[in-house]
């Protein structure tokens, strides 16, 4: 059995299958890529939940007399042969895993199937990320949908129809192997320990608590306090469905339970959070219809010829919170002590950065990848596209946050934005969600002086351009582009 982002045993279905069908015991493998995932965008706060989660995993499947074994290579490109060696060094017949649907992951699995085939073993992988498959999800000219309502309705059809995948119990006990498990390292070279750990607990116990005290305690207000960053309106639960120490389909069930069996009806809240689920489906499907937004290109390909500048220090920043716009700040620096950023914030961050400032989403998209603790590949990148306006349900670019509207609606005492920006703790709210009222504190909150006017006028212009024919030397220069 061969983990990855599923990080757990409950429902887990290739651990399942495996299991099921084990008549000498299965032995778990579990690939540590240094160098793969700091080009992936890993940073200290993700390797770290990796690295504990992966502990807590060693140890229940102990209980279940599976061993896990490490093996180590910088990038994928060795992962194939040592996932053999595993196999052949134990006298395992069949190979089980759950599909991962970014590019590299796809080719890695691809040439890891071709090794195993070839070596006459066999290979059984599932669908394990999403509620539904949603590589069978089609439009009805059996396209891949490229905007959330429309795949939103077919979801809903087909989960009602078919029902979603199931969820599958706690593995059975397997005949011992006499394998010993590997140690798992709690620290890797070049990922430095992280100072939000003890955040984030590790652990499927930790996840199913604070799924149940969400759905109990918290799903009832989700629709009014979800966008309210000062309070404890979301379900927290991103991390532990980033790596796999949840599944999208436990989350599910226990908001379909407390809905009394309902999808798409019944408490509001329930079903407002069913629609995060979906949305979470929609940009894996995406992944896999497209995968250009895995190799660092826009959904939108006119997008590509949008001039994004290149301030290095507006962007220094924008990183650090030192922008001079209180929400922007405050967002950034909870980002940087906590591993997490509350997604409203995240939005506004977001579109700061593309559109006031008109710096490269990629950029940000790369830093939150490297502070997140919940870091999500699909999730992020079509956030970052969607408030950039080169990504599928994009904001129409003339739709641009003012992100002193937004606190003032968001966080009209200002408590989130003293929480984290203390040098405004005694500044009445007035002046946090005023421009001008943060000009007037002077060197107390310096930051980034700009004219959002021209800012505006900057953006709207840029994205105007794309709609004329572009010119014979761009397009010479697009087609001297390297892939």
């Amino acid at each position: 059995m061969w983990f990855r982002s599923d990080l757990r045993i409950h429902d887990n279905t290739a651990l399942h299958h495996a299991c099921e069908s084990a008549d000498e015991g299965v032995v778990a493998v579990f690939a540590v890529c240094p160098a793969q995932w700091s080009d992936h965008g890993w940073g200290p706060a993700k390797v770290d939940f990796v690295l504990r989660n992966l502990r807590a995993l060693s140890g229940s499947l102990r209980e279940a007399n599976i061993p896990l074994r490490l093996i180590e290579s910088p990038r994928f490109a060795g992962v194939p042969g040592r996932v053999l060696d595993v196999a052949r060094r134990h006298n395992c017949t069949v190979l089980f895993f759950n599909e991962e649907y970014e590019v590299n992951e796809r080719r890695r699995d691809e040439q890891t199937v071709r090794l195993f085939e070839k070596a006459g073993l066999a290979v059984r992988v599932f669908p394990d990320q999403t509620i539904l498959d949603v590589s069978r999800l089609r439009t009805g000219s059996g396209g891949w949908y490229t905007v959330f309502t429309p795949f939103k309705r077919k979801w809903l059809a087909t989960a009602m129809e078919d029902g979603p995948l199931p969820v599958r119990p706690r593995p059975r006990r397997q005949k011992p192997t006499g394998i010993e498990p590997d140690p798992v390292p709690v620290l890797l070279r070049g990922f430095d320990a992280p100072g939000c750990a003890r955040l984030w607990p590790e652990g499927e116990k930790e996840a199913q608590r604070r799924l149940r005290a969400f759905v109990s305690e918290r799903m009832d207000d989700y629709p009014r306090r979800r966008d309210l960053p000062a309070e404890r309106g979301t379900s927290e639960l991103s991390p532990y469905l980033a790596s796999g120490v949840l599944s999208a389909r436990q989350c599910l069930a226990a908001a379909v339970e407390a809905n009394a069996g309902r999808l798409d009806a019944g408490r509001k809240g329930a079903t407002t959070w069913i629609s995060e689920l979906i949305w979470r489906e929609f940009y894996r499907h995406i992944l896999i219809g497209f995968p250009r937004v895995c190799m660092n290109r826009p959904f939108r390909p006119e997008t590509e010829r949008l001039a994004w500048r290149q301030d290095e220090a507006e962007f220094r920043a924008w990183c650090e919170g030192r922008t001079g716009v209180p929400i922007v700040d405050a967002g950034m620096r909870q980002l940087a002590r906590t591993g997490w950023m509350h997604n409203r914030v995240r939005m506004i961050a977001a579109m700061f950065l593309t559109k006031d400032l008109f710096l490269d989403w990629r950029w940000g998209e790369r830093h939150f990848l490297r502070h997140l603790v919940d870091g999500d590949f699909a999730s992020n990148n079509g956030g970052w596209q969607w408030s950039a306006s080169t990504g599928t349900d994009a904001a129409p670019y003339f739709r641009i946050f003012n992100p002193f509207r937004q606190s003032r609606r968001y966080d009209p005492d200002g408590e989130y934005i003293r929480r984290f920006v203390p040098e405004l703790a005694d500044v009445p709210a007035g002046l946090l969600h005023d421009a001008g009222g943060i000009a007037s504190l002077g060197s107390r909150y310096g930051g980034l002086r700009l004219d959002r006017e021209a800012s505006r006028a900057r953006v709207l212009s840029a994205f105007k351009a794309l709609s004329r024919p572009p010119s014979a030397r761009s397009k010479r220069a697009r087609r001297n582009a390297p892939s």
